[in-house]
């Protein structure tokens, strides 16, 4: 059986919108999907921070490596087993006009084809001064790490339907995308951005006009309509992260090596974690966001029975079932990291409301709906008073 035809994509309240379902079973570990982004986009400031990816793909750019030499600030670092390094250093390439940099020559074409044409162009004077530059840079001053969102993944969806053969289609399909109220719209460019910048909304959109051509979407251009191009990216976007070394850590850890051996390269792993975290601590990664069409039709659970994946360290995601999943049965992920779901039931309700405007009822939330209306934090202090 063909794997789109083992799940499906229904309506399932008003509340919620669309959702996705399993038409066949799964079991605990299977691949329920694997999807490529419609766009995606690295983070700014990490980029700015010399995460080096591919422009197009997210895959990282430098070798294993070189990547621990960095975040570890050890300049004489050695690992062992070049060979499971995954970076092809002789397969990067370049635009020759504005220096952005791809894993291999098939995505700088893919990213000529889709965005890049109309970004290059825009890009090839690229001095401090340039309005895209400044575009990015007044979004940096406006949207600190930790990143969740980045203007230049919306500067590459206008260019997209520039560059689009089918400009209807292309605004269609990012017309499927999950949008909100105007008010909703309104608290989610205030949490994207903090209340301090949440009245330069309009600088954004003023800066964006004058920088691409938005004739082709004006409705994205209105004031409402820029609010809600903003909630669209920022409750639709899915965070992408890649690793050299953790793509390294993975294949070593699949050697089949002699248990002396073992201990010592685990021990090695470990101590390079460590010396990351004393620099770096949890900013290990190449960041960015995508949009998935797929992958935004998934509701949340607070205890989700499927998972998002990228195991091929760029930017195509998998789904994968965290259980047995029986026909007709809803798929459901997690809005929240771990930390996050372990907290109390208003705990999260907090988070999700905050992030993402909406009040969670999934089984666990239910289940947990006699639970004191207090924060984890609030309990920890309560059994520190005792």
């Amino acid at each position: 059986m063909d794997s789109n035809s083992r799940f499906q994509v229904r309506i399932t309240d008003e509340e919620k919108g669309k959702g996705l379902f399993a038409v066949s079973s799964y079991k605990e570990g299977d691949i329920i999907l694997e999807e490529r982004p419609l766009v995606c986009c690295q983070f700014a400031w990490n980029a700015d921070y010399k995460y080096l990816a591919c422009d197009y793909c997210m895959k990282p750019l430098e070798t294993a490596e070189e990547n621990a030499r960095r975040l570890s600030g050890k300049s004489d670092l050695i690992l062992p087993f070049p060979e499971c390094c995954e970076t092809k250093k002789d397969s990067i390439s370049e635009c020759e006009s504005c220096g952005a940099k791809y894993c291999s020559t098939e995505c700088q074409n893919e990213a000529w084809q889709r965005y890049h044409q109309i970004l290059c162009l825009q890009s090839r004077q690229n001095t401090e001064h340039h309005p895209l530059v400044q575009l990015k840079e007044t979004w940096k001053q406006m949207h600190y790490p930790p990143e969740t969102a980045t203007i230049m993944l919306l500067a590459r969806m206008v260019a997209m339907v520039n560059q689009a053969t089918d400009k209807t289609a292309i605004i269609s399909t990012f017309s499927q995308f999950c949008h909100r109220t105007i008010n909703d719209t309104q608290e989610i460019a205030h949490n994207l951005l903090g209340e301090k910048f949440v009245g330069q909304i309009d600088v954004l959109r003023q800066m964006m006009q004058k920088t691409l051509n938005t004739e082709l979407v004006p409705e994205w251009f209105t004031p409402n309509g820029f609010r809600s191009l903003l909630a669209l990216v920022g409750t639709n976007g899915q965070g992408i992260g890649t690793s050299a070394f953790s793509r390294w850590v993975k294949n070593v850890s699949a050697l089949d090596l002699p248990n002396d051996q073992r201990i010592q390269v685990d021990k090695l792993i470990d101590r390079i974690y460590d010396e990351m975290d004393e620099v770096v601590g949890t900013f290990l990664n190449n960041e960015g966001s995508g949009l998935y069409v797929l992958q935004s039709a998934i509701n949340h659970s607070c205890a989700p029975n499927a998972s998002v994946e990228f195991p091929h360290s760029d930017s195509r995601l998998v789904v994968r079932a965290l259980r047995d999943i029986k026909p007709d049965e809803e798929i459901c992920i997690a809005y929240l990291d771990e930390c996050h779901l372990e907290r109390s039931r208003h705990s999260r309700q907090k988070a999700l409301s905050s992030l993402y405007l909406f009040v969670c009822k999934c089984d666990k939330c239910q289940q947990q709906a006699s639970d004191p209306d207090v924060t984890s934090d609030e309990e920890f202090d309560d059994e520190d008073d005792d």
